[in-house]
């Protein structure tokens, strides 16, 4: 069975930071299912004005983390600051990390991590704008292209999305050889 990755994001998602790993995990293999709080379509942002729009698979209200194999949090300053305000994203984001699936987070994207409070002792990296925020959530912040601890996978802005989707990827067949046959 294909494994499933939710992407959940709203308007003002950072656009290489959504379609990047999106496009990266649809050719390793992987579906994808882009999650928002609201129907139709979310619009991106790109680099200093608005960007392209983005289909939305399913509503927020209707999924649960029991249905994915994991989850992506793309940053943008927009995206992160909007759903952390939803409690169903916030606690979305809580079922995934308790579970052990893996969970990347970009950019602003591990400001959903500090509301889930799942940085806690855990070593992460995120734009610099962001680390004091992790620091006090009790994050050990580093300053490297993707931070790996347990089952989040962090990244700090839209150069590292290579890496980052690669992390991802070695996570998902990590955990797929690690399932019952």
């Amino acid at each position: 069975m294909t494994q499933r990755v939710m992407i959940l994001a709203t308007d003002g998602f950072e656009q290489v930071e959504l379609t990047g790993p999106k496009k990266r995990l649809e050719d390793a293999g992987f579906e994808t299912v882009v999650v928002s709080p609201k129907e139709g379509e979310i619009k991106g942002w790109d680099q200093t004005d608005w960007g392209d729009s983005v289909k939305v698979d399913r509503k927020l209200s209707d999924v649960s983390a029991g249905e994915f194999d994991a989850l992506v949090l793309p940053g943008g300053q927009i995206n992160p600051d909007k759903l952390r305000l939803e409690d169903k994203a916030v606690t979305i984001v809580r079922e995934f990390c308790s579970s052990g699936k893996p969970v990347a987070a970009i950019c602003h994207g591990p400001w959903l991590l500090v509301e889930a409070d799942a940085v806690r002792g855990k070593t992460v990296t995120s734009w610099p704008s962001i680390r004091t925020d992790l620091r006090n959530a009790g994050g050990n912040v580093v300053d490297q292209e993707v931070a790996t601890d347990g089952n989040l996978i962090t990244s700090r802005k839209p150069d590292d999305v290579p890496a980052f989707s690669d992390a991802l990827i070695a996570a998902l067949k990590q955990a797929k050889v690690g399932e019952p046959a």
